[in-house]
């Protein structure tokens, strides 16, 4: 056998031996998510387990340097045991904004120190991660923020708000864009990593139209943030920030597919319509809608594939994450339309126990913020415009 034939056989046999049953079923709830931190409480010892077998054989982040945690594959490698952790429908073990957003930063930008400080961490699931970067009047205009950091000697004293803050009522840790030169806009900015206990930090959840509060306004006043934990040189947080963000739209790209790519329109809409005489699904027209879907998504899974292996290898078009973002999102959007579609009455339901508590409908609901965050979907046909079809301004 070829090495990676070994190393395949060799995945397949661990991943067998040491994935709970537990693990290979579909998420129940977002108490079956597991993201880590301080203040992480396990769904069930299997989750625990889970976490902590792959953070100690770094697989929760394979790609990265062992130095730091990492698995250390290679991207053929990562790449096998992506599709052995499929072949068994075993779960992710650990969801992250630290793996998906400021790891990546902190891998081209941070400095040994930091890198040493917070990447095993982050493997591990030992600190969860939130990011400060929209403003109450800086969203899609970024680089307007106003967050303050005035220099006090060793410390910044950091002043301002930021909203939109995903689980920043959860989060251990905030990576941060605030102003050190008011003088100019995307020049004056640094990025700094901060605890969220420090004195003068303080968040409020906002109440969605799901019912769910994933969203946090988070407060900073006077919080005193040493200079140690600046990423890259002051006043040049926009590099860092926009290298983040291209990871930031990957990571929200992958929405688009689903559930690790199982089919989860058809057995709903089977469970709610029923089959005809020929066992296809009794409703022609929301049939050939979800064919459609399924081909436009095997599609946009072959597009992810052949994009992640570009960007390992450095091949990636720089605009790519925004193409990737804007798809992925709207085929997300897509996929919820149709699981609405397909369950009749039944998935407009709120709160009764066969629904998880109206999860369908709050899942669907929560979607239409899938075109916003991250990048609105106008900023990323802007961004595609221009940047990869050339084509003129206005």
């Amino acid at each position: 056998m070829t090495d990676l034939d070994t190393f395949r056989s060799d995945t397949r046999a661990w991943l067998e031996e040491n994935c709970p049953p537990e693990m290979r079923k579909p998420v129940k709830s977002d108490k079956d998510v597991c993201w880590g931190g301080r203040r992480f409480t396990p769904s069930s010892p299997e989750q625990k387990q889970w976490l902590d077998v792959m953070g100690q054989r770094g697989w929760t982040v394979p790609d990265w340097p062992r130095e730091y945690g990492g698995g250390g594959l290679s991207p053929a490698e990562t790449k096998i045991l992506r599709e052995e952790m499929r072949a068994i429908n075993a779960r992710s073990p650990l969801y992250s904004f630290g793996i998906s957003m400021l790891g990546p930063a902190l891998l081209k930008y941070g400095n040994e120190e930091q890198k040493r400080e917070h990447l095993p961490k982050i493997v591990r699931g030992e600190i969860r991660w939130c990011q400060g970067y929209s403003e109450p009047n800086a969203g899609s205009d970024l680089a307007s923020l106003a967050t303050s950091a005035d220099d006090a000697g060793d410390h910044y004293v950091v002043n301002g708000q930021k909203v939109w803050t995903s689980y920043a009522d959860q989060a251990d840790w905030i990576f941060c864009l605030v102003r050190t030169d008011k003088t100019t806009k995307q020049g004056g900015i640094s990025f700094v990593l901060f605890d969220m206990e420090l004195e003068g930090v303080s968040t409020k959840p906002i109440l969605l139209i799901s019912g769910y509060s994933p969203f946090c306004e988070t407060f900073f006043d006077d919080v005193k943030v040493p200079k140690k934990n600046r990423v890259h040189d002051e006043n040049k947080g926009w590099d860092v920030a926009k290298y983040l963000l291209g990871h930031e739209r990957e990571m929200i790209s992958g929405m688009g597919l689903g559930e690790g790519g199982r089919d989860t329109l058809v057995p709903g809409a089977v469970a709610a319509i029923g089959l005809d005489d020929a066992g296809r699904l009794d409703d022609p027209i929301l049939r050939s809608q979800m064919a459609l879907f399924q081909v436009r998504a095997k599609a946009f899974a072959a597009m992810s594939e052949r994009f992640i292996d570009e960007l390992k290898a450095g091949r990636a078009h720089p605009a790519q994450p925004s193409m990737m973002k804007y798809y992925g999102t709207e085929l997300n959007k897509d996929r919820h339309e149709l699981q609405m579609a397909g369950g009749g009455s039944d998935a407009l339901e709120w709160d009764s126990e066969a629904t998880r508590g109206g999860a369908p409908a709050r899942a669907w609901l929560r979607t239409k913020a899938n075109s916003i965050e991250g990048g609105t979907s106008e900023v990323q046909l802007n961004i595609i415009a221009k940047r990869i079809l050339e084509l003129p301004g206005a």
